[in-house]
């Protein structure tokens, strides 16, 4: 079976495209899935592209991540800066890990300039829009080929 990457989006991320500021762009959420699924077969690996509006869903699924995937991308949105629960389980997993985000959130709300979950992070890309999330399957694929050499 080929390795496994888990890319797991937070709260409201389903509505990607929907924003009339722009701020997320103008593509879906499912053309986003999709050409994150091309990439990732472009590299031989099987993405698990999900989305949920809950922090124990998240959670749930980097638990099961630690037991499938080599690699794990995240886009927490706005639990990035509040869930401790998700950077616990973060921390847990053995594999190198993306936090992501559509746009520069330095740039953003002061509030929004602290990540909790960076702490677990290997690197972060942010404010690239759909690039930033083609470019974290290429980073996460070259870190997973380091780590398992």
């Amino acid at each position: 079976m080929s390795p496994q990457i888990y890319f797991l989006n937070g709260p409201n991320a389903n509505l990607y495209g929907l924003d009339k500021s722009g701020t997320y762009g103008s593509e879906s959420f499912v053309s986003l899935g999709e050409r994150c699924q091309r990439r990732a077969g472009t590299h031989g690996m099987v993405l698990h592209f999900r989305q949920s509006n809950h922090e124990g869903v998240l959670v749930d699924w980097i638990q099961e991540a630690r037991q499938h995937a080599s690699g794990l991308i995240i886009n927490a949105a706005g639990l990035t800066y509040r869930s401790v629960p998700i950077l616990d389980a973060l921390l847990m997993f053995d594999g190198p890990i993306i936090e992501t985000h559509m746009s520069n959130i330095w740039r953003r709300e002061p509030f929004r300039h602290h990540s909790l979950i960076s702490k677990a992070a290997t690197g972060v890309i942010a404010g690239l829009g759909a690039v930033g999330y083609e470019l974290a399957i290429d980073a996460v694929v070259t870190l997973m080929e380091a780590h398992s050499a």
